[in-house]
């Protein structure tokens, strides 16, 4: 696999508490990354007309985009064509995504037609345990619904919430493991989660990278960290260091 140390991005909604592209772009730099996934917080993915102009503030930037979501699909192809239209402009090679449960197998369908026109592949995000797609079960039973178009985006934090095992999880389903979310929580004791540092929670860090390896972990990771919505870069740059140093 490629060193997840020297690919590592960050997901945009770290910075949900800044609108300005160009802004969310300088903090990806100073924060020690050049990769990024977009989401819905920064643009708008049915609105054509801002699709080159958010790309190019980007790339002015030295910031790949390398994924967008969550995206939640529901089988509308003509809505759902745009997201991979700007995935396919931006040069990302996957997309982060659930599923809305009145809408399969059709929607399984649509996305894998998409995912084959514009070789896109689409990770399901596992959403925690409050989530139909938050267990290694239920995302076994996917995919043995779908082709391998389809595939994990492992959150590691929301596995934790889920009760799974996130270590477990990448082994489990290594080769279609498409993207992670390196994410730690800790809990109180209402089991209310709370974000922290990379490797400083419930998340083994050193044992995940170990794991990567094992698979052969070649899509994408990033970085979410959700608190601290005024200044996450201080506890990002921490994140960053973390994962250097496992």
């Amino acid at each position: 696999m490629s060193d997840i140390k020297s690919v590592i991005g960050v997901q945009s909604y770290c910075f949900r508490g800044f609108k300005d592209n160009a802004k969310v772009a300088s903090l990806v730099r100073e924060i020690g990354v050049n990769a990024i996934e977009l989401c819905g917080v920064h643009i708008d993915f049915n609105n054509e007309s801002v699709f080159d102009s958010v790309i190019k503030t980007y790339r002015d930037a030295g910031v790949q985009i390398v994924s967008i979501g969550v995206q939640g699909f529901n089988g509308d192809e003509a809505k759902e064509r745009q997201w991979f239209e700007f995935a396919k402009r931006a040069g990302a090679k996957f997309i982060s995504a659930h599923f809305a449960t009145g809408t399969i197998p059709q929607s399984y369908r649509v996305v894998e037609k998409l995912s084959a026109e514009f070789d896109i592949k689409v990770g399901v995000h596992n959403h925690g345990g409050r989530h139909w797609l938050g267990s290694a079960e239920l995302l076994s039973w996917v995919f043995s619904q779908t082709n391998n178009r389809i595939g994990l985006t492992l959150d590691t934090a929301w596995a934790l919430d889920a009760g799974e095992n996130p270590l477990a999880m990448a082994e489990k389903f290594g080769d279609r493991l498409y993207g992670i979310h390196v994410k730690d929580f800790i809990f109180d004791r209402a089991r209310k989660p709370e974000d922290v540092v990379v490797g400083t929670g419930n998340l083994d860090l050193p044992g995940l990278l170990k794991v990567l390896d094992k698979v052969k972990f070649d899509g994408f990771a990033v970085i979410e960290y959700e608190g601290d919505v005024e200044n996450p870069v201080p506890a990002l740059k921490k994140c960053v260091q973390q994962i250097k140093n496992a």
